[in-house]
């Protein structure tokens, strides 16, 4: 469990553009249940996800068809949350940062952390905008 203060700026990173943290399996399911579609941000305290990941969600968000939903767990910090929203990626197996989208509950769409280490954000804000258009 990584201390709050440490997390907190890596939340925000997310929070200010509109992502909702989730805390729980619960809120996990209650996000995955809603009409449309969910985009769902593994975050993480790796340099990827400072890097490439935080930032290539923030840009994909520079699209005229955007997610309905924008929510994102910690792995590390909410394991609960963390582990409910996996279990709704499988087959993929477990890795953060990840993302992935969801169409009324439905996985369409994965970006693995391999798909986001060493890839630029712009890269993975690409790939997201191909997913949304095609999804939302």
């Amino acid at each position: 469990m990584y201390p709050p203060e440490l997390v907190k700026p890596m939340r925000e990173d997310l929070t200010k553009v509109g992502f909702t943290e989730l805390h729980s399996a619960t809120d996990v399911e209650n996000a995955l249940k809603k009409e449309g579609t969910t985009l769902v941000v593994v975050n993480s305290v790796c340099g990827c996800a400072a890097a490439n990941a935080r930032p290539g969600a923030n840009m994909s968000l520079q699209n005229e068809k955007k997610p309905n939903h924008l929510v994102t767990v910690f792995a590390g910090v909410d394991t609960e949350a963390v582990n409910a929203a996996r279990a709704h990626m499988v087959p993929f197996p477990p890795s953060s940062p990840s993302m992935a989208l969801f169409k009324n509950g439905e996985l369409v769409h994965m970006l693995e952390r391999h798909h986001i280490e060493g890839r630029p954000a712009q890269m993975i804000a690409e790939n997201l905008k191909g997913a949304y258009n095609e999804y939302c």
